[in-house]
């Protein structure tokens, strides 16, 4: 049996597509629910006794803020690594897998470095322990990007 010359080539991605559109989506509100909680919503730790926050059902979730926060833009990231958008082929599944493997490493240095006294840094002074979970979380978002790497 001959072979064949013919190449075979792949049709054309395209850059927007809704699982994009989407995951940008999810990634700017989780990013915007986190900034709106601390600088606007939180109350001031160092006040006593502590007003009252508004809007009242964002005040009451507390640090189930930063869980939801965190939860949007990470499950935008692993929305990002399927083969439909930018970040899920290519060059661009080594971009997401490293990026999120070293924002992880980065996130758990510094609440190391750092932990004996947080209230100088945003965030981390509110999450505490939770810091740990934060990184390993990136982490495990990079590995939903390893799974994508050929």
């Amino acid at each position: 049996m001959a072979k064949s010359n013919a190449t075979y080539v792949e049709p054309e991605a395209k850059i927007v597509s809704v699982r994009f559109v989407l995951s940008l989506l999810l990634m700017i509100a989780g990013i915007a629910w986190v900034l709106f909680y601390y600088l606007s919503v939180r109350p001031d730790p160092t006040v006593f006794p502590a007003p009252k926050a508004s809007p009242k059902a964002i005040a009451d979730l507390e640090l189930w803020n930063y869980a939801i926060g965190f939860g949007a833009f990470l499950v935008g990231l692993m929305i990002a690594a399927n083969p439909v958008t930018p970040l899920g082929r290519g060059r661009g599944v080594v971009v997401g897998m490293l990026g999120c493997f070293l924002i992880g490493l980065i996130w758990i240095c510094t609440f190391y470095v750092f932990s004996d006294d947080l209230s100088k840094l945003p965030v981390f002074n509110d999450l505490g322990q939770w810091n740990l979970m934060v990184g390993i979380a990136f982490m495990a978002v990079g590995f939903t990007f390893a799974t994508r790497w050929e």
